[in-house]
Order: C-alpha cells, then structure tokens, then sequence
C-alpha cells in the first residue's frame, strides 16, 4: 500500500482509500505583517544602539518575504544578511551553532553549502515549528545576534497573545 504510513484507511466497497484530509500537512506560515512586526522589532534594537543594519526575513522555503536596510549600512550586508537567515533556516540552528563548531575546530562546516558560521541567523519557531528565519548583518557578530534575537522575540511575543 502507498499511503500505509500514519494514514487513516477506509473502505468504500473496493480497495483501501485514504482520505485526502490525511494526506495533507496543516502547517503554519508567516505572514508579511507578521514579517513586518519581527523586522520592526529588530530595528528598534538596532537603532536603540545606533547600528546600521540590514534585516532579512525568510519563509518556510528560504524565500525571502521582507529585507531592510538601514541609512548607512554597509552595502556587503545585503546578501550576508539573506544569507544568514537561510543558512539558520537550512540547519535548523542558529548560525552562532556554526560559528562554534568552526571554533572548536569542526573546519569541515566551511566545506557544507549554504553554511553561514557567522552569528546573526536564528530560526523563527512557530508552535514547535520552523517558519521561518531572520538574518542580521552590520555591525560585529554577536551584535548581529542580539537584533536577530529581537525579532525572533517579537515571534514568541504575538504568539503568546493568540
């Protein structure tokens, strides 16, 4: 049978047929104002310590749903930040996880595609889920992970509303 694996089974007079409710994931999804709130909230953290940043936010897939840069960011951090953010997404880690494993030694993590070691990527949870992923950059590492850590804040702040 195709559909064996944790799939609920009936008979309708003939062969054994799954319902196509059973088939399909329910899944939850970011949405852009949501994005937009994450964002928001990580630019607040950025401009509190007047850094320039840029923030990118990705989807489920690595799309990306939103980017921003700030006056006077340095124009390299546009792709690192994206980059961030899907590498946080890929791994299902924070990009600091790869940071430390290169740290302690692990070089092969420089070889892997897609792997950003570089702290400032965090994946954004949804009721034990992956949803998405913010990335950080511009200023040093470990500030870039305070702002991501911002807007990956914000995520539990509106969940913990509705």
């Amino acid at each position: 049978m195709l559909f064996r694996r944790s799939m609920h089974f009936r008979r309708s007079g003939g062969p054994l047929v799954a319902k196509l409710s059973d088939m399909l994931a329910d899944k939850k999804a970011l949405t852009l104002s949501v994005a937009k709130r994450i964002a928001a909230a990580a630019e607040q953290e950025a401009a509190k310590n007047n850094w320039n940043i840029f923030i990118a936010i990705v989807d489920d897939g690595g799309n990306l749903m939103f980017l921003e840069r700030m006056d006077d960011s340095q124009l390299a951090s546009q792709e690192v930040s994206i980059a961030k953010a899907r590498s946080a997404l890929l791994f299902k880690r924070p990009t600091k996880a790869l940071e430390d494993s290169v740290s302690g030694g692990r070089m092969v993590v420089m070889a892997l595609a897609n792997a950003v070691p570089v702290e400032g990527g965090l994946p954004l949870m949804a009721y034990g889920k992956i949803v998405g992923a913010i990335g950080i950059s511009g200023v040093s590492s470990a500030q870039d992970g305070i702002i991501a850590k911002a807007g990956a804040d914000e995520l539990e702040k509106i969940l913990s509303q509705g």
